[in-house]
């Protein structure tokens, strides 16, 4: 969804793109992709807004699109004439939200919550620009975990080691991760963080990438 036209620096310059994450995954998709940008994390307090949005009733969707577009605009009122790209991803099982794994013990725990389950990853994200969202896309990949046995969770948490934390649901699809799963319906990008290809879109639509 647009809400309003890129705002176009003066003397015909480029707009300058910022990615308002110090995450790596998704670093790694839009410099795969070619984009020239700075990364300028948002310093936001994810579990006050997850708590006030989870007693409002929200969806895992409305969410993380709340946590996507809190971190664009925090960084755009400092960058008001970028586009600041935000992103958030909910892992949502059966109505529990999960947050990323912050130790081994912790992502053997969530390891046991999913395996043999499917669930989902609600992956948002927004562009921001003087200080509000101009644009914004949800979707939400659908994962089923294998029925996993206990050996095979520890040989996978010894063989991933630092990769099982530091991410929800203590797997990265790139890695390791791909032996946990049954099936998977969805976009890669948007599993791995980034709904990649509808964020490309609006910045071709806006001459931001070349057509």
């Amino acid at each position: 969804m647009t809400e309003n036209n890129i705002k176009q620096l003066s003397g015909g310059s480029a707009v300058p793109l910022v990615l308002a994450s110090a995450s790596s995954a998704r670093v790694a998709l839009l410099r795969g992709a070619g984009l020239a940008f700075s990364a300028k994390p948002a310093t936001v307090d994810e579990d006050a807004v997850k708590e006030e949005m989870s007693e409002r009733g929200a969806s895992a969707e409305d969410t993380a699109m709340a946590l996507a577009a809190l971190k664009a605009e925090r960084i755009s009122q400092r960058e008001p004439d970028a586009l600041v790209i935000g992103a958030d991803q909910l892992l949502d099982c059966d109505g529990r939200w999960f947050d990323k794994a912050v130790d081994q013990d912790d992502a053997r725990a969530q390891l046991n919550a999913l395996r043999g389950c499917a669930h989902g990853l609600a992956t948002a994200v927004c562009v921001a620009q003087g200080g509000r969202t101009i644009w914004r896309y949800v979707e939400t990949p659908a994962l089923r975990m294998r029925d996993l046995s206990d050996k095979f969770i520890e040989d996978y948490l010894t063989a991933a080691g630092e990769e099982a934390t530091g991410c929800v649901g203590a797997y990265r699809l790139e890695g390791l991760g791909a032996q946990l799963f049954a099936q998977i319906k969805g976009d890669y990008f948007t599993i791995l963080g980034l709904p990649l290809l509808p964020l490309l879109a609006f910045l071709r639509e806006h001459d931001v990438v070349p057509e």
